[in-house]
């Protein structure tokens, strides 16, 4: 199996292949900005779940974890 299996179905057509390729890596770069926006509106609204939980919760461990996945999951951003 191809490591590029839609880029290749799309050279593989029988009409034009430059303008499958082109429309092939388009709606690539559409669905690549959407995942893009999804993302940064998952990043805000787990900062908004963690403003929300009161400073003295976090003496409980579960919600230490929470915190410690949030804060290393903003580390590991590019």
């Amino acid at each position: 199996m191809s490591k590029y299996p839609r880029t290749d179905a799309a050279r593989l057509k029988d009409v034009c292949r430059h303008m499958a390729m082109a429309e092939e890596c388009t709606r690539m770069e559409y669905e690549l900005n959407e995942a893009k926006a999804r993302i940064k509106r998952l990043e805000e609204a787990g900062d908004v779940l963690m403003n929300c939980i009161p400073t003295e919760l976090f003496c409980n461990q579960k919600l230490q974890r929470i915190e410690n996945h949030c804060r290393k999951a903003k580390e590991a951003k590019p």
